[in-house]
């Protein structure tokens, strides 16, 4: 009996110093690990959407709280501003609509001065290789560009502009919603965006 209650505290402190470890590591970690998902992930495909800045929209990216999730967590939108001479002109958002696999991440460019898309990139998705995946491909993004955003962007089934993917029909309705999530929260946000 004493032998198993001696190995239930020897593992009990095993497992304590563990998980201290394990928390410790990952709150020292957490800011290079951000910084590594904006720097390789998001900054491509901020360049893919806003073009003639003078600053970095990077370092000058902003987070507003736009609701809470099912479980009543905060929810962030990540805006990327783009100036010219102090003056914000364009922006880039990360919305994020329902795909086939799971959710994909969509990169939104809208240019201010014309109300119309810069273009879209995509920064995450987990869709069939081949089929879905297609959704990075030029030949889909490049559909996007000078969109007017009043209207909602659709497929040419439903009367809109865009080409689905073939056989992808989950992964195009998902990059449309979080295109069409990205230009109602500009709308609605439109003021504590630019300034």
């Amino acid at each position: 009996m004493r032998e198993i209650l001696r190995l239930v505290v020897v593992l009990s402190i095993i497992c304590a110093v563990a998980g201290f470890s394990l928390a410790l590591v990952h709150k020292v970690t957490k800011a290079q690990i951000d910084y590594q998902q904006v720097k390789f992930v998001k900054e491509p495909a901020v360049k893919r959407v806003l073009t003639g800045y003078d600053n970095d929209p990077i370092k000058d990216r902003k987070e507003l709280e736009i609701g809470k999730d099912k479980y009543g967590r905060p929810q962030f939108l990540l805006v990327f501003p783009a100036k010219k001479e102090g003056k914000t002109f364009a922006l880039a958002m990360e919305t994020y609509g329902k795909g086939y696999h799971g959710d994909e991440g969509v990169m939104v460019g809208i240019d201010v001065e014309s109300g119309k898309l810069t273009g879209i990139g995509i920064t995450s998705h987990s869709e069939t290789p081949g089929i879905g995946a297609k959704a990075v491909e030029p030949s889909f993004t490049d559909q996007f560009k000078d969109i007017a955003i009043q209207e909602d962007v659709k497929k040419k089934s439903d009367g809109g502009k865009i080409e689905a993917l073939s056989g992808a029909t989950l992964t195009t309705n998902g990059v449309l919603s979080a295109v069409n999530s990205a230009l109602k929260y500009y709308k609605e946000l439109k003021d504590k965006l630019i300034s």
